[in-house]
């Protein structure tokens, strides 16, 4: 009797919190339906994912891809050539590993990966987050069995019959946050009679969020609220001395919030970009937000994210450039107002798609078991 062989499972991309939270996410789930699966992932080196994937308990293997240079374009040259050099490591990988099917999750890993992929005949599924779809993503849908969106409306990218909507994987432990309250405001020194505001820039910070943070700590020192400010390790060290000079301890500095499930659990209100997956996050969390999309990605997809949002009465927009005189004082107003916060949380709660990484694994092991009957 011959052994039946574990499924082995690529998942590709990263870059960001933004595609590695999911990606995880999709692992996990991956791996509660069916334990013995094998699981790498291949990401780019010197990005974070190099650090996260491991930390969170799988292996990675980092490929020298880099992002295209919009605005130095001799800088192209360089990037080509670890193109190049990352197709060929992603054949080899491949080969080596033979997965039964390779998860594109977004970042700069993904399209080497992928392409590969699809020229050694392995079975692709793409995980969209964004309402405007990439080139890279485009063109990889071609070859994909599935891809797998968060908004309706994405047929003029991608070909309908593939697209199945999911919503964005979250991390986990943000789907039930009643219980976690207590032991929120225990861990960030909180008190439970005041109501908070949570600022996320991302998993690498937002330079003009901190800058609007920085410019009113003495509006949030003399308000009645309290503050969790995420600055991101960039910006942390000169954060702390502004908040030092000031005597601020109604705010609560960190470089980066590892529980976020509890920070999420004490936020009445949440300032944040507007990447695909932190509008995922606050529509599963229910919270009033205001987003301020940032200005330095492709097609300013984040955006077309908030927009989607503001449309539905379901967040406040703040430009980034108008962010140093208004979002402070826009989270400020909103603290004062009971009822236009709960418009807001009820509004995009109604947004919120469930069990998106249990309907990524599942749809991606009826692939590879189709493949294998075969």
């Amino acid at each position: 009797m011959v052994e039946k062989q574990n499924i082995k499972i690529i998942i590709s991309g990263g870059g960001t919190g933004g595609h590695i939270f999911p990606a995880i996410s999709i692992a996990k789930a991956l791996i509660k339906l069916d334990p013995g699966i094998e699981i790498l992932f291949v990401g780019a080196e010197n990005k974070m994912e190099m650090e996260k994937v491991p930390v969170a308990g799988y292996k990675i293997i980092g490929l020298p891809v880099a992002g295209f240079q919009r605005k130095i374009f001799y800088k192209n040259f360089t990037v080509i050539l670890k193109l190049i050099k990352s197709l060929i490591r992603a054949r080899k990988v491949l080969k080596e590993f033979n997965p039964d099917i390779v998860v594109g999750v977004g970042g700069y890993a993904s399209a080497p990966v992928l392409w590969a992929a699809s020229r050694l005949r392995i079975p692709t599924v793409i995980q969209e987050q964004n309402s405007y779809a990439g080139i890279t993503n485009k063109l990889l849908a071609k070859k994909a069995k599935l891809i797998f969106v968060a908004y309706e409306g994405m047929e003029k990218y991608f070909p309908k019959e593939k697209i199945i909507i999911t919503g964005n994987p979250i991390r986990q432990g943000l789907e039930a946050l009643g219980n976690l309250k207590d032991e929120g405001y225990k861990y960030f020194g909180l008190s439970p009679e005041k109501n908070t505001i949570l600022s996320i820039g991302g998993s690498l910070g937002a330079r003009m969020i901190n800058q609007s943070i920085a410019k009113s700590i003495d509006k949030i020192k003399n308000s009645n609220l309290q503050f969790i400010w995420q600055s991101g390790s960039l910006y942390k060290a000169r954060a702390n001395i502004q908040l030092h000079s000031a005597n601020a301890e109604n705010i609560k500095l960190h470089d980066f919030i590892s529980r976020m499930d509890l920070a999420y659990a004490v936020a009445d209100i949440v300032i944040s970009r507007a990447g695909a997956s932190s509008i995922s996050e606050l529509c599963i969390t229910g919270k009033p937000s205001i987003l301020v999309p940032s200005p330095n990605v492709a097609e300013d997809h984040q955006t077309k994210n908030a927009q989607a949002l503001v449309d539905k009465n379901a967040a406040i927009l703040v430009a980034d450039s108008e962010a140093n005189d208004k979002l402070i004082d826009t989270a400020l107003q909103l603290a004062k107002d009971g009822t236009r916060q709960k418009e807001l949380a009820d509004n995009i709660s109604k947004l919120a798609l469930h069990n998106s990484s249990e309907k990524i694994a599942k749809k991606i092991l009826e692939i590879v078991s189709e493949n294998k009957k075969r």
